[in-house]
């Protein structure tokens, strides 16, 4: 039987770069550093990285020297958008030759291939990353982070990401992880916009929202396999109107339309999703089942 290292052996941990310490470049480094990840941490404010310095972290007065102390080659990337993350990559400039960097910021499927083509030119390898769940899940199993891109370069420092939660690579097309996040954050806002908009309608009709809000949790239990009902439809594209259609669909978001107007609530969006509908059902659509409209948004 092999010889297994015994719990005073010491575990070889390796150095990694984050660049951005806006809450979640905080909740990144310090899911690295309770791994024990010797982490080199830079921000572009003063003052983020306090707590981080007190667990271990060491601060680096630039991009480039944040870059050049991660002796992995490893760079986490997480700043506010796609032009504060280019700006930071030219930063670095010449350190980011043979690395590889996770760019965890919120960007579009066409950006991140844009970028991984710009990282290629510039000889350091790109990772674009979707994180899924909240700060507190981060170095916990209900992490999710879904990355994309350069499969070799996954593979390499897959254990070093694994600090972050549950990570996946869910393809080579380096905008799939983007892509997965903005579909994802399509949803997560309708939905919240759906549930503010009916608390502001039981408002309006003198219920509280402590009244409603009971009622109102039965509605997720409906969603798991609705969602994957409607999945399997999308995929194969077919869409039976035997349970629900488009049409009755259209006649619901009416009544619930009329309703707000006439308490003088802004329906802009229940007019918007109104709209899709009717056009679905005068496209010849409104027998057939609710997913038939994803035929519609697709065109």
């Amino acid at each position: 039987m092999p010889n297994q290292p015994s719990s005073s052996t010491p575990v070889s941990r390796t150095g990694v770069a984050v660049l951005g310490l806006g809450p979640m470049g905080r909740a990144l480094a310090g899911a690295l550093l309770a791994a024990g990840h010797p982490v080199t941490v830079w921000n572009r404010t003063a003052g983020r990285d306090a707590e981080l310095l007190a667990q271990g972290a060491r601060a680096a007065g630039s991009p480039a020297g944040a870059v050049a102390a991660a002796d992995a080659g490893l760079v986490l990337l997480c700043v506010r958008d796609q032009a504060a993350a280019r700006a930071v990559l030219d930063a670095a400039g010449q350190a980011l030759r043979g690395r590889t960097v996770v760019n965890a910021t919120s960007i579009t499927p066409e950006d991140a291939r844009a970028n991984a083509a710009d990282a290629g030119a510039r000889g350091f390898r790109l990772l674009d990353a979707a994180i899924l769940t909240p700060t507190p899940t981060i170095g916990r199993p209900q992490g999710t982070v879904l990355l994309s891109g350069d499969a070799e370069a996954f593979a390499a420092h897959e254990p070093t990401l694994r600090a972050l939660g549950t990570v996946r690579h869910v393809g080579t097309d380096p905008g799939r992880a983007a892509a997965f996040d903005a579909a994802l954050l399509d949803l997560f806002w309708t939905t919240v916009h759906g549930w503010v908009h009916a608390l502001a309608l039981a408002r309006a009709e003198g219920i509280s929202g402590g009244e409603l809000a009971p009622y109102a949790q039965g509605l997720p239990q409906l969603l798991p396999p609705l969602i994957e009902d409607f999945a399997r439809r999308a995929d194969e594209r077919r869409h039976p109107g035997d349970r629900s259609s488009v049409a009755s669909a259209a006649a619901g978001l009416a009544h619930v339309a009329r309703t707000a107007r006439a308490r003088g609530l802004d329906t802009t969006v229940l007019d918007a999703a109104l709209a899709v509908t009717q056009r679905a059902v005068e496209a010849g659509h409104g027998a057939d089942g609710v997913s038939a409209l994803v035929e519609l948004f697709a065109r």
